[in-house]
């Protein structure tokens, strides 16, 4: 509905206001500063001169400069594919357990896998005396810093469920 009323004032007389806009006459360019056109300096007999001269000083230093260049010796290409070098990072097997089918089975060192953070943080919450913050830095290559980190903010859910008469009474 009000797509219809402001297309009713956007419509109204507009013939006579673009004719308007279009009889208006256009407004004068400021002027250009004097310097800032290169074709009255071009035309100046004393420009052209200096543009011309040759420097005896430059021309001594020019012919005192003697490049040698050579060829590099030519290589016969290998037939074996040449790779870029890369940035070899130390990788470290996973330590998996039933779940090895779901999960990358190399890592690099100082990181862990999704699988093997799941099973750390389980580990930790059932057997605290056993899995500490040290034995899994130990255990994962990671730092002891990061890992009591982990072991702070990132707590796994734990499933409870309810046997089927105490339903009833829930």
């Amino acid at each position: 509905m009000g797509a219809r009323v402001t297309r009713v004032f956007r419509t109204f007389n507009v013939e006579n206001r673009a004719r308007r806009e279009i009889s208006k006459e256009k407004p004068t360019p400021a002027p250009r500063h004097p310097t800032a056109r290169l074709d009255a300096l071009a035309n100046r007999p004393e420009i052209q001169e200096e543009i011309s001269r040759k420097d005896d000083r430059l021309l001594t230093l020019l012919k005192d400069v003697y490049v040698e260049s050579r060829d590099p010796p030519k290589q016969v290409k290998d037939q074996s594919v040449q790779y870029l070098p890369c940035k070899h990072e130390e990788k470290r097997l996973t330590k998996l357990g039933h779940l090895d089918a779901l999960d990358v089975k190399k890592v690099p060192k100082g990181k862990i896998s999704i699988v093997e953070a799941l099973t750390l943080l389980n580990n930790h919450k059932l057997h605290p005396h056993i899995w500490t913050a040290e034995k899994i830095a130990e255990e994962y290559s990671l730092e002891l810093k990061e890992v009591t980190s982990l072991l702070e903010f990132f707590i796994p859910f734990s499933v409870q469920e309810f046997p089927t008469e105490n339903r009833k009474a829930i």
